[in-house]
């Protein structure tokens, strides 16, 4: 054969090979222009990516969903039933200092049930309203006066004579200083102490979808994820004043990269409460007007699905879990210091019942393997100790826009759920907390009323909800992977 006759065999053959190609491309189900008609496909598509590691961690999708639907949902739901944790207080009146409180929902399902008054156990009460013997107290004259000494026992009369010489105005300063040091840590605005708080029944005010939506639900998330703006050039600043493409995230620092997923997180969790308990239908009685919740698959798929996120939603997905180990880790390293507390709330059998269950939940949460790191965050020397000033100041700014949320309910959760983040990174990052460890402060018989570090009875309520809700979060997911299945 001639050259000439070769080369027109081998075009002819490129030729045939090109077609076939093109008739399999159409022909393939799973690309070209069937892909978007099979139903199957589709429905799969809200998990497809949601496997494999969990990016910034050491640990992957399975892993956490066994540990947590296996091991931990089941002891977070036995243990947030308790009346320790079931009343949390909180301010829901605060006004809101960035904008016109103009957007109050008034749908029924909005509103907060308030509990009866005698339905809180009197211990919780009693602690609620005495003087806590914090860091502030040991500067105040009632302190001061209570040391058990009379005039008579005073034999140093000239040092007497100084300590009563302190002027009202100094013991006020004293204690301003004192809570300005305690609050130094915190990673949000503790609000129950405010006149207006009120102690709220969590399980007469489960979260669910209320029919709070539009333009004032999304002004309150567009305003906290303009939070991730750290500063810098104009570029910088607006990559973060909207939803972060999960490409763009590789471009930034770990800290902000950290920060942004945290944030994502915790708006996926709460999307996955709404959508699990989804108003279906609700009865027509204006005066008591009954609702009807459960889950709600197609908005699951509308939320999280990549065909109406732009490919994000599994990525958000992803965040989930990246907030959850965050959490988890916080536990973990105050377990010690957790074990110490005592859970009061004067109902005998059931505070011991609290306490085993906590030390339980407590070992299964150290037996984890592949926990977060927090030294990978703040480690690059001075320019970490402006990027931590950062973040608490970002955190603390985030639970102010709580108090901007329109549905009393929805602004309960929000509340509650950011007091409780804020509480896991106060841990994680608490130079006291990790003085305490050191020194052996939580292996002592007897520690003193007014420990080097120390969480309030609001901040534990929040920090173990908040995990909770996280936890049902991913448990509900494998609820949604079987309908959508």
């Amino acid at each position: 054969m001639s050259a000439r006759g070769t080369r027109q065999v081998q075009r002819n053959l490129w030729a045939s090979l090109l077609a076939l190609l093109v008739i399999l491309y159409w022909a393939d189900p799973t690309g070209g222009y069937f892909a978007a008609l099979d139903e199957t496909e589709t429905n799969k598509n809200c998990f497809c990516e949601l496997e494999g590691s969990i990016n910034d961690c050491s640990c992957d999708v399975d892993t956490v969903d066994h540990f947590n639907n296996m091991k931990i949902f089941p002891r977070l739901q036995s243990l947030l039933v308790k009346n320790f944790f079931r009343f949390y207080k909180v301010n829901l009146r605060q006004e809101c200092p960035f904008w016109p409180d103009d957007s109050r929902c008034a749908i029924r399902f909005c509103q907060v049930e308030n509990c009866e008054e005698q339905a809180i156990p009197q211990g919780i009460k009693d602690k609620g309203e005495h003087k806590e013997k914090a860091a502030a107290f040991k500067y105040s004259r009632e302190a001061q006066s209570a040391n058990g000494c009379s005039d008579a026992e005073d034999f140093d009369s000239a040092l007497g004579f100084l300590d009563t010489s302190i002027s009202d105005q100094a013991h006020r300063e004293f204690e301003l200083w004192a809570k300005h040091d305690e609050a130094e840590e915190d990673f949000c605005i503790v609000d129950d102490h405010e006149e207006g708080s009120q102690y709220v029944d969590l399980l007469l005010n489960p979260e669910r979808y209320t029919g709070y939506r539009g333009e004032s639900a999304h002004r309150i998330w567009k305003s906290i994820y303009l939070e991730n703006c750290f500063g810098g050039n104009n570029e910088t600043a607006n990559k973060f004043s909207n939803y972060v493409p999960h490409l763009d995230l590789r471009n930034v620092c770990l800290e902000q990269r950290a920060f942004y997923r945290i944030i994502s997180g915790l708006h996926s969790s709460i999307n996955i409460h709404l959508c699990s308990k989804y108003l279906l239908s609700e009865s027509k009685d204006f005066l008591d007007p009954q609702g009807i919740w459960g889950p709600n698959a197609q908005e699951f798929k509308r939320r999280f699905s990549p065909e109406t996120t732009g490919g994000e939603g599994p990525h958000w997905l992803r965040n989930l879990y990246f907030i959850y180990l965050v959490e988890l880790r916080a536990l973990a390293k105050a377990a010690p210091y957790l074990r110490r507390e005592d859970y009061y709330t004067g109902i005998a059998e059931e505070d011991d019942e609290v306490k085993l269950a906590i030390n339980d939940l407590l070992s299964v949460i150290q037996s984890f393997q592949s926990h977060f790191d927090e030294n990978a965050l703040f480690s690059s020397g001075i320019a970490s100790i402006k990027f931590k000033s950062d973040y608490k100041e970002k955190f603390r700014n985030i639970s102010r826009i709580m108090s901007c949320v329109g549905c009393d309910k929805c602004k309960l959760w929000g509340k509650l759920q950011t007091q409780g983040l804020g509480t896991a990174l106060k841990i994680l990052y608490s130079e006291k907390l990790n003085l305490a460890t050191e020194s052996g402060l939580w292996d002592r018989p007897h520690i003193e009323a007014d420990p080097i570090f120390r969480l309030s009875r609001p901040e534990i309520v929040a920090l173990f909800n908040a995990f909770g809700r996280l936890s049902n979060s991913i448990y509900e997911m494998e609820n949604f992977r079987r309908v959508l299945r």
